[in-house]
């Protein structure tokens, strides 16, 4: 079974950073697509970036546009998530998820919360 440990999350003030890990458990894991959501209490699940596991073309909300940046290492089987100049509307559990051959995964969530 395919697992996705987050980590990374944490307490940070606004204008802060913090950076998100997200390691597959499976070795042999070959992934299509890799990305981040985020949900904030009372909100539904939304989408934050993705990064295509070959090739590494990476997508944005406009939200986080142009602050958050996403990158992979193949050779860890991780992708991570930069959060530079963090506000308080940023404050969710943020989501790994992994795409492959038409199956997505999900992993446990990671609470980020930035104070003002």
């Amino acid at each position: 079974q395919v697992l996705l440990v987050e980590s990374g999350g944490g307490l940070v003030q606004a204008g802060g950073s913090l950076r998100l890990s997200c390691a597959v458990s499976e070795s042999t894991f070959r992934g299509d697509l890799m990305g981040w959501f985020r949900q904030a209490p009372g909100k539904e699940r939304e989408f934050v970036a993705d990064i295509q596991w070959s090739g590494g073309s990476t997508y944005y909300a406009g939200s986080v546009k142009g602050r958050f940046t996403i990158s992979r290492d193949n050779a860890k089987n991780t992708v991570y998530l930069q959060m530079n100049s963090l506000k308080p509307e940023d404050t969710a559990v943020y989501y790994c998820n992994a795409d492959a051959s038409g199956l997505r995964y999900w992993g446990q969530g990671t609470q980020v919360t930035v104070s003002s």
